[in-house]
């Protein structure tokens, strides 16, 4: 049997219950320092409530410390590390090597800014000790099964859903070299997120004013079986910055499609925790946040993965615009508004401009819904018949959410026994083999009952409101005729239950063992500073190795000009210019250059060797 883990982010103790009770398998979260959202940050007491909660449902906790880290942080992270222990954490997340011989008494799993995305980096990592390897986002499905054949040891963890970095994790520069704001140390700029100008090299605008480097988000909610069969056990949502809405309805659409998938193949597939979830809403990946969705390179290179036209929320297409009056207008469709809904368009850009240039997305927000008859607080410009409308924010789905949306609940059968002394209650997971299970007894005198018991006793064992069980069925012997106190049933089920919760639950997983017996030759850079070597210990583990590194991008950025992405996402073929792939040839002169507005360019080298782009600094 192999099983399925539903990995939903927590930015803080609330979103992380929230996901457990919606139907995550397992949270990932940011400690207080060194995770690579350094915004989302918790203290060790929140984590330790938040993993008391999870594990109750045999739900796991991982904590990222996925930043690297600087000399005189190491002591602090080692600290940290066996306060993360002590307070229950499964495992944690890290991109810095000096981490696994720190982490020793941890189980490690290997952060995707490690830069996972091959067989041999996948073994190596693994030879080291990592428990779990998390995937590049822009693998194949092809390429993570060719992963999974070669190391099928290591448990495989990939993205499904949420916002794409650009460029491959844990190798972006930008934010460092523009801002100084450090992408590998969790204060990311969003370099990506900005509007470029393209132009050749002889300064031809190619393309003005638009979000080239802008992803759409992904969203993998119907290629849950081929990543399963691929090999990734862990599907994980991205997500650490984003509200307690996001996190309820994000997983709980993704825990009903993966119980969808395991029921067709219950002889194969489990989920990784107990328990199963109700809803008071129907999840709709559509009402999230999402910039347009896309699957990435799933299925290999596609177009319209990026979003040039906006790095912001479009949200769900709800229609068209039909007529319009001075303070109103209607919309040709099926869906419903409500007052304070938020909907937003796609303006055209001006006819002035020297190349093709982004739309411009402008929102506003519905005062009044009468029907399909929508009155905005202020009559937005622009808007004229035929034009296609989208809700970025949808109050009524807020409203419901808001609330308390879900439930989550362990199936229990009761049986109940006399033994020689007196009565014994077992407590066992409904559907299950009954590997675990929770047995009490009580010393209690054997009295024949006078009337039949048998519904007073069913009534008095179901009691399990404000527990996390439901008991499903009562088993008591055809022949059990005694008569026992309402009083003395309470209590057995009252310790039947607290003994279930340390029961069903199990312990938490142990460490992998750290060895590198076997260990394959470390995977290598051309250019050193790729490393990400920002200490001692870093530098002495590669040193070991044979392995001759520079100083990490944020310590000393590289003199000249220096590559500060590597991104599988290519404007070559996104602009129909790839002749590898069947695009025209292009009459442009390269190289090509992205001019951020302030006047600063970067090249733009394209690796068709790798099927990869490359942005430099320019000096």
């Amino acid at each position: 049997m192999t099983y399925i883990e539903l990995l939903s982010p927590a930015k803080d103790l609330e979103c992380g219950i929230a996901a457990i009770d919606h139907g995550a398998d397992a949270v990932y979260i940011g400690a207080k320092r060194f995770g690579a959202r350094a915004a989302a940050g918790n203290s060790i007491e929140d984590i330790g409530r938040l993993c008391s909660y999870a594990h109750q449902f045999g739900a796991k906790v991982y904590v990222t410390v996925n930043t690297i880290v600087y000399d005189d942080e190491l002591e602090e992270t080692r600290m940290l590390l066996s306060e993360l222990q002590q307070a229950g954490a499964d495992a944690i997340l890290v991109q810095d090597m000096a981490l696994f011989d720190i982490a020793s008494a941890s189980v490690i799993h290997a952060s995707t800014q490690t830069d996972n995305r091959t067989a041999e980096k996948v073994r190596w990592l693994a030879s080291l000790g990592a428990r779990r390897v998390v995937l590049a986002r822009e693998l194949s499905a092809a390429e993570i099964a060719d992963i999974h054949r070669q190391v099928p040891d290591v448990e495989l963890e990939a993205f499904v859903h949420g916002a794409l970095c650009v460029s491959y994790s844990g190798l972006c520069y930008a934010s460092q070299h523009c801002f100084s704001r450090s992408a590998n140390r969790g204060e990311c700029a969003q370099f990506c997120r900005m509007k470029f100008d393209l132009i050749d090299a002889d300064g031809q605008v190619l393309q003005h004013d638009r979000y080239l480097l802008s992803l759409k988000d992904l969203n993998q909610s119907q290629q849950l079986a081929k990543l399963i069969e691929a090999g990734v056990t862990s599907l994980k949502i991205e997500g650490r910055l984003k509200d307690i809405n996001y996190v309820k309805n994000v997983t709980a659409a993704y825990s009903q499609l993966l119980d969808r998938y395991i029921s067709q193949h219950s002889d194969r597939y489990a989920r990784a925790s107990l328990g199963h979830c109700t809803y008071t809403f129907t999840p709709n990946l559509d009402k999230t946040f999402n910039r347009g969705y896309t699957n990435y390179f799933l299925n290999g290179r596609q177009a319209g993965i990026a979003s040039f036209d906006t790095p912001k929320a479009i949200g769900e297409f709800v229609g068209t615009v039909k007529e319009i009056r001075h303070n109103s207008f209607t919309v040709a469709g099926t869906a419903a508004f409500s007052n304070g809904d938020g909907l937003c368009f796609l303006s055209h850009p001006s006819a002035q401009s020297p190349a093709p240039t982004s739309q411009e997305l402008q929102g506003f927000r519905i005062n009044r819904a009468e029907g399909n008859r929508l009155f905005p607080l202020k009559m937005p410009t622009g808007l004229h018949p035929g034009m296609r409308l989208y809700r970025n924010n949808d109050q009524e789905m807020e409203r419901t959410l808001a609330k308390q949306s879900a439930e989550r609940k362990i199936p229990v059968t009761m049986s109940l026994r006399a033994t020689d002394l007196g009565f014994a209650l077992t407590m066992s997971l409904a559907g299950a083999d009954n590997a675990k299970q929770a047995s009490v007894s009580v010393n209690a005198e054997h009295q024949k009952a006078q009337t039949p018991q048998r519904e007073n006793i069913i009534r008095q064992l179901t009691k399990l409101g404000g527990t996390i069980y439901e008991c499903k069925e009562v088993d008591i012997p055809a022949d059990f005729d005694y008569f026992i106190p309402s009083s003395l049933l309470a209590d057995l089920r009252r310790k039947a239950t607290a003994l279930a919760a340390t029961t069903f639950a199990g312990k938490a997983s142990q460490p992998a063992p750290h060895t590198t017996k076997d260990e394959p030759e470390a995977p290598t850079y051309a250019l050193p500073y790729l490393y990400n070597v920002a200490n001692r210990l870093a530098r002495k583990f590669y040193s070991d190795r044979g392995v001759s590194t520079a100083p990490a991008f944020e310590t000393k950025e590289p003199d000249g000009e220096a590559v500060i992405m590597q991104c599988r996402h290519c404007l070559r073929f996104a602009l129909g210019h790839c002749v590898k792939h069947g695009g025209k040839a292009p009459t442009w002169h390269e190289p090509l250059y992205l001019r951020l507005g302030d006047g600063r360019q970067f090249r733009l080298q394209f690796d068709c060797k790798s099927c990869q782009m490359n942005v430099w600094s320019v000096e």
